[in-house]
């Protein structure tokens, strides 16, 4: 054992590990998936952890340390660009101490340096570039060095200026992209209604939005851009970052607003602590205050770490939290049938706003907070966004209440609310609850499932609306009601409302796997549903099936069974498929043929883009001549269908000597079977 080891706690090299695997994980999630699962604060403070034990212990400071990485990875998606100038953080700074502190540094060399306070604005930092005034390319950060071209997608953007006034020869600006707090809502609203995702906090929307292939949907959310640098110019120079903004401003852009610029520590502490005092009325999200030295050429000289500008800090604002009574906790259910405790609390002024909900989350949250009707608890907007309780005053706490459990029968339909296996989340098991109908019959519709063209989100909610969808079997109900729907126009013209009633009632007749896939069961996805169907050929013997039976159904196993028995158990299931039998929906599988089935007993694995058709399309091609479609490889596949792109399951079938076809080596063994299948896109 070397000196080193031994003057080394063996725990501080552990948690200095263990911090690196932390911050690398949480930098993959917020740059790269546009997620988050610990606030800013908690993430600032393990960044701040491992840096001081880096600088405690310089032996084990890691190269490859997170701390010393800019953003995230380059998405595959979009076309990877080298920046012409290194996309570099900023240096956060927590204390007014610090603050003091770059000052002091600053004009110790410059004593007559004058600095720049501006809002730091939560959003996607982006790079834009200009040739002769005209723009043609912008980038997000990606890894500080090479970022994605995301240049259709910002021109979609009402603020971004097409063409400057001074047409410069060339022009790189750093620019924000952000949602106003009243876009970020309305989004959010739709999302809700349609049963999309539901965005955490604007930075994270607007990260995810412009990352979307489709640039109609960055038109769609109305996203805003603000410019705050200059990253290069030829044509033109400036002397301090005030005039280059200025100069911004003139030729379009959006500036960010009330741009101070101070000469002394007192005045910059003083418009930090102005920009806080009116953070909350601001129409966006601002996470802090960014101090720059205004004088370029001093810039210049200083330069930059591998990760941040020498010239400039972010100082962060704390969270803001306040003391409140919990007054009630009630239970929501969500669109995916999650029951989540709902915190009701005594209203509260927080963060610009009057708080008098916050989510608890799940049972393990109540549980980890001992959170009891009555308490004193400490609350908290995450991200200055969503309100959460961080914590219980138990020294306030009057009497002994009881303590706080989900239920086990969903609020709203009265159907058995389980919780998930491996999770923390309770949902509604119901297949007919109307918290979930409009997720529920958006699914069933799906190509997957019931394969019902033009029934998408948009029309499932206005018929919800209207009073036409209150159970799932009221698709089949919609051709009675042609007349009114016309005269309404919720669903479109005659032609429109035709088209789909058309392929309501061309459903009805899907085989029994298409339909079992739609209704949902839990665990229960495409590929078993072929399983079931094939194996019990209708749905009174499917309802009438024992554990045992299932249990004999090839790769079902006991959850998959025990999903299957709760499922038909439940009123809600039978009432649901008497009314669709009732209503003409085909209740049994498709009778196979002796003839075209010498695939029969054969298992294959799909991968990969196949260069004409879909994976779907291979699948029944493969399932019509008798062979089963897996989802992974294993020694009992017959063979391995690779297209372009293909990843892990190639390789392992090349581990385990499993033969691999292309797309014409499949139609080959295909018309060989004697099944003489037609192409799919012919």
């Amino acid at each position: 054992m070397d000196n080193e080891q031994v003057m080394v706690p063996p725990d501080v090299r552990q948690r200095m590990d263990q911090l690196r695997e932390l911050i690398a994980y949480h930098n993959h999630l917020y740059h790269d998936l546009d997620q988050n699962e610990i606030s800013d604060e908690d993430y600032d403070a393990l960044t701040r952890e491992l840096r001081q034990l880096e600088l405690a212990w310089p032996q084990y400071a890691a190269s490859f340390s997170p701390i010393n990485e800019v953003g995230g990875s380059v998405k595959r998606v979009f076309r990877a660009v080298a920046h012409q100038v290194p996309m570099l953080s900023l240096q956060d700074v927590f204390s007014e101490d610090d603050v003091r502190d770059f000052i002091r540094r600053m004009q110790n060399t410059w004593p007559q340096a004058l600095f720049v306070v501006e809002q730091k604005i939560d959003g996607l930092s982006v790079s834009l570039r200009y040739e002769q005034g005209r723009f043609v390319q912008g980038l997000t950060r990606g890894d500080g060095q090479v970022g994605e071209d995301i240049t259709e997608n910002l021109r979609m953007l009402a603020g971004l200026p097409q063409q400057l006034a001074e047409p410069l020869p060339v022009l790189g600006v750093r620019a924000e992209v952000y949602l106003s707090l009243a876009a970020f809502e309305q989004i959010n609203i739709r999302q809700e209604e349609t049963g999309g995702k539901i965005f955490a906090n604007p930075r994270n929307c607007a990260a995810g939005t412009m990352r979307q292939l489709d640039p109609a949907v960055v038109r769609e959310r109305n996203l805003s851009l603000m410019a705050f640098n200059i990253q290069f110019c030829e044509g033109r120079s400036f002397q301090s970052h005030a005039e280059s903004l200025n100069w911004l401003s003139r030729q379009g852009f959006p500036v960010i607003p009330d741009v101070t610029v101070c000469r002394t520590a007192d005045e910059v502490w003083r418009q930090i602590t102005a920009i806080a005092g009116k953070r909350f009325a601001l129409p966006y999200g601002i996470d802090g205050a960014v101090v720059k030295l205004d004088d370029l050429a001093a810039r210049a000289q200083l330069g930059a770490t591998s990760k941040v500008p020498c010239w400039a800090v972010a100082y962060k604002y704390p969270p803001e939290q306040r003391e409140t009574d919990l007054l009630d906790i009630q239970i929501q259910v969500g669109r995916t049938g999650r029951l989540t405790p709902m915190a009701i609390l005594r209203p509260v002024r927080l963060a610009g706003t009057t708080v008098s909900r916050a989510t608890l989350h799940n049972q393990d949250m109540i549980d980890q907070l001992d959170v009891r009707l009555g308490d004193t608890v400490l609350v908290q907007k995450a991200g200055d966004i969503i309100p959460a309780v961080l914590s219980v005053r138990h020294d306030l706490r009057q009497g002994s209440p009881p303590r706080f459990v989900i239920p086990s029968v969903c609020p709203v339909c009265g159907a058995p609310a389980e919780r998930e296996e491996d999770g923390a989340d309770i949902r509604c098991t119901g297949v007919d609850c109307p918290a979930q109908l409009a997720r529920r019959l958006i699914y069933f519709a799906s190509k997957e499932a019931m394969d019902i063209k033009l029934l998408g989100p948009a029309s499932v909610e206005a018929l919800m609306q209207a009073g036409y969808l209150r159970h799932l079997p009221d698709l089949y109900r919609l051709r009675s009601f042609r007349d009114e729907l016309l005269q309404k126009n919720l669903i479109g013209r005659e032609k429109s409302v035709d088209k789909l009633l058309a392929a309501i009632d061309v459903s009805r007749d899907n085989p029994l796997d298409r339909l079992l896939t739609g209704l949902g069961i839990r665990n229960i996805g495409r590929q078993a549903a072929r399983v079931l169907a094939a194996h019990f050929g209708s749905m009174e013997r499917l309802e009438q099936a024992s554990e045992e039976a299932l249990l004999a159904l090839p790769d079902f196993g006991q959850v998959s069974a025990q999903a299957v028995l709760k499922f038909f158990n439940q009123p809600q299931t039978k009432d649901v498929i008497d009314q669709l039998r009732q209503l003409g929906v085909r209740m049994n599988a498709d009778q196979p043929s002796a003839a075209g089935k010498t695939l029969q007993g054969q298992t294959f694995v799909l991968t990969g883009t196949l260069p004409t058709m879909s994976r779907e399309e291979a699948r029944h091609l493969i399932e019509a001549a008798g062979g089963r479609v897996a989802g992974s490889v294993s020694r009992r596949t017959s063979y391995v269908v690779a297209g372009e792109e293909a990843g892990s399951k190639l390789d392992k079938a090349r581990e385990l000597a499993i033969p691999v076809l292309d797309e014409a080596a499949l139609l080959r063994l295909l018309n060989a079977s004697g099944a003489k299948p037609e192409h799919p896109n012919e």
